[in-house]
C-alpha cells in the first residue's frame, strides 16, 4: 500500500471528471425500516466500492450550514495576530491551527512540505462531570475556546457540531443495517463519542506552492467518518479511486460529502474501504483569488469503544487481520504522525 502510495501522492493534480455516488439518506428517518434497509444498502455499497458518498436529504437546515459557513470566514478573516491568541494547546482539538502547520500525508510516513491551510477545532460542547469524561478531558473534553470576535461563532459552531452529531449517528445505524447487524449496535459505542469539528481556510495562493506542496496532501481519514461541507472554489477534493486515478470530488450544492476513515475499514475488517484523498491547489492563473473553505465533521466513537473485526465480516475464508484497539489509542497513534 505504502509504496503505492508514494508512486501516486505526488501525481498530476489533474483528475477525471467522475461523479461519486450519491445518495438521499432521508429514508433513515422513515419509521419504516424497508425505507431505513434501501438507504443502507447503497451507502453500504458506497463503502465497500470507494468510500465516499455525496449525502443528500440529510436534514441539516440552510440556517446552520449558513450561519457556521459565514461566522467561520469571518474568524478566518481577522487579524492574524487575533486568530494567533487562540492557538490550540498539545493535542490539536481545540482552538486554531496557523497555516501550514501541519502534513497530513506525513500520517502515512510519506516526506512532504506542509500542508496549505489554516484550521479551527471544535470538541463536544457540553460534558458531564464524570471519571470517564474527567480522564479524556485534556485532549477530548476540555473547554472549547471561542474568540471575541466574529459575535456568534460559539453559538453557530455548538448548533453545527449538534446537528452533524445526530446526523452521523443516523448514518452508524444505517452502517449496522448494511452491515448484517442489528440496527442498534453501534450506539454505545458513540453515546460518549471524542468526535471534533474543524473547518478549514485555504486562503488565495500568491506565490506558488513549494515542490510537492499541497493545500492537504493525500491521507486517508483516522476514525469512524467524516462529513464535509464544501464550497465550490477551485482547487478541491479528489479521491484516489480503484483504477488508481486522482478522480475530482463533485459539488452538489447543499449537500455534505461523507467518507468512511481507517478505523471504521479496520472495524470491517476491510470489506469497506478507507480511501486515500487530498485537496489540489488551484490553477496559476486563478490561484490569487482561489480561496477555498471546508468544515469537517470527524466522528469518532467513545474513547475506550474497542474496535475488533465485527462477526459479520469475520468468517473461515477471511480470518480478522486486525487486533482490537481502542477508539482513542487508534486515533492517537495516526494524530501522532502528521505534525508539520
Amino acid at each position: 500500500m505504502l509504496s503505492r502510495i508514494q508512486s501516486s501522492v505526488h501525481a498530476s493534480s489533474g483528475a477525471l471528471r467522475s461523479p461519486l455516488p450519491a445518495v438521499d439518506v432521508s429514508g433513515l428517518l422513515s419509521e419504516d425500516r424497508d425505507d431505513r434497509m434501501a438507504v443502507a444498502c447503497e451507502l453500504g455499497r458506497a463503502c465497500e466500492e470507494i468510500g465516499f458518498v455525496v449525502l443528500t436529504g440529510h436534514g441539516v437546515s440552510a440556517k446552520i450550514r449558513g450561519d457556521m459557513s459565514a461566522v467561520t470566514r469571518a474568524f478566518f478573516d481577522s487579524p492574524e495576530a487575533d486568530k494567533r491568541a487562540m492557538i490550540t494547546g498539545e493535542g490539536g482539538y481545540r482552538g486554531y491551527i496557523p497555516l501550514a502547520s501541519e502534513a497530513l500525508a506525513r500520517s502515512l510516513e510519506l516526506d512532504t512540505a506542509p500542508d496549505l491551510y489554516e484550521a479551527y477545532t471544535m470538541g463536544r460542547p457540553e460534558t458531564p462531570d464524570d471519571p470517564y469524561h474527567r480522564r479524556h478531558a485534556a485532549d477530548f473534553f476540555a473547554p472549547n475556546g471561542w474568540p471575541k470576535s466574529p459575535a456568534g461563532m460559539a453559538t453557530a459552531w455548538i448548533a453545527y457540531y449538534q446537528a452533524l452529531s445526530s446526523l452521523a449517528a443516523h448514518l452508524m445505524q444505517g452502517f449496522a443495517l448494511a452491515l448484517d447487524l442489528p440496527e442498534t449496535f453501534f450506539d454505545d459505542k458513540i453515546d460518549r463519542a471524542i468526535s471534533n469539528l474543524r473547518a478549514i481556510n485555504y486562503p488565495e495562493q500568491i506565490n506558488p506552492p513549494g515542490r510537492n506542496q499541497l493545500r492537504c496532501g493525500a491521507h486517508t481519514d483516522y476514525g469512524s467518518l467524516t462529513i464535509v461541507y464544501p464550497d465550490n472554489a477551485e482547487g478541491g477534493l479528489q479521491v484516489f479511486d480503484k483504477t488508481r486515478t486522482w478522480v475530482d470530488v463533485p459539488f452538489v450544492p447543499d449537500a455534505f460529502v461523507m467518507n468512511i476513515g481507517d478505523l471504521l475499514a479496520e472495524w470491517t475488517n476491510d470489506r469497506w474501504v478507507s480511501t486515500l484523498h487530498r485537496v489540489t491547489n488551484p490553477p496559476r492563473e486563478t490561484a490569487h483569488t482561489a480561496r477555498r473553505q471546508s468544515i469537517a465533521f470527524f466522528h469518532q466513537p467513545n474513547y475506550d469503544a474497542v474496535i475488533a473485526c465485527l462477526p459479520s465480516c469475520v468468517d473461515a475464508e477471511t480470518p480478522a487481520k486486525y487486533a482490537p484497539v481502542e477508539s482513542g489509542e487508534h486515533l492517537r497513534r495516526k494524530a501522532a504522525r502528521h505534525a508539520a
